[in-house]
């Protein structure tokens, strides 16, 4: 039997260059579920997503869902993407199957929080303060040439590496430091500064970045950041924080499991090329 994807809508341009397109699953000419294709505008056209996959119910667990994930890298092959990435949420189970059979790797994950009513109380010592004028300058090239090399690090492109960067912090911080709606916070401990905190304060509110300088760590100031993170978006009205993380970063990963993090997205990708 062949399996072939055939168009099932017209094909969708956005502004920034990036494009959609509904597909049929067919086996034999007869169709047996769906797949949405496209562009991520993060990386311009290079990167290529699965952005929806199904199956009908009465032609599952035959394989039809690999095989059209095949067909789909096909379609994206040939529309010069180098490399492609999928998000799989908790309840499509059989999705990370599928994905390490066609060896996808899991790079990230997002997860969210629901915000209680209680402010939590912070470790004695330990005090924010906002970035003066000279420290954003530097804290932003810093940051910026950090998370480049973290894609880098994990199969990234160099130049996909630095626009999807300069891209994330142009939306986070549109106006510099002055942004509305963000925190962006030195914490201080015992004269030093030991960590920083970027967070989207409006509901959802969003955990942009959180680090803490590597002669400090191992001391639970990631667990103060994150807990002045809770206090900052409970106060200006935020219900739910959310945040997103690097699937290798493990201590990362146990501290927000700890905090009462869920997963609500895990990404996978592929090289193409």
């Amino acid at each position: 039997m062949t399996t072939t994807l055939r168009p099932s809508g017209p094909e969708r341009r956005e502004a920034d260059g990036s494009w959609a397109r509904s597909y049929a699953v067919c086996v034999n000419s007869r169709t047996v579920g769906g797949i949405e294709l496209g562009s991520d505008p993060r990386y311009g056209l290079a990167v290529g997503r699965i952005t929806a996959l199904a199956i009908d119910e009465g032609d599952r667990r035959r394989g039809r869902g690999t095989v059209a994930a095949l067909a789909a890298e096909e379609v994206l092959r040939y529309r010069g993407c180098t490399r492609v990435e999928i998000a799989v949420p908790p309840a499509a189970e059989h999705a990370p199957l599928i994905a390490a059979a066609l060896g996808y790797t899991e790079i990230s994950r997002n997860m969210a929080k629901d915000l209680g009513a209680t402010r939590h109380p912070l470790p004695a010592g330990g005090t924010t303060r906002p970035l003066s004028a000279a420290e954003y300058e530097t804290w932003i090239e810093r940051q910026h040439d950090h998370f480049a090399g973290e894609l880098i690090d994990r199969g990234v492109p160099r130049d996909q590496a630095a626009a999807r960067a300069a891209a994330g912090f142009a939306a986070a911080l549109p106006d510099g430091q002055d942004s509305e709606g963000t925190a962006l916070l030195f914490l201080d401990q015992a004269g030093d500064t030991v960590g920083h905190l970027l967070l989207r304060v409006t509901e959802p509110a969003f955990v942009f970045s959180v680090a803490v300088e590597a002669a400090h760590r191992g001391r639970g100031h990631g667990r103060t950041l994150m807990l002045v993170a809770e206090n900052a978006a409970r106060e200006a009205g935020a219900a739910t924080i959310q945040l997103h993380v690097f699937a290798s970063n493990t201590p990362a990963l146990g501290l927000y499991t700890s905090l009462g993090y869920r997963t609500t997205l895990s990404y996978f990708a592929k090289s193409l090329s």
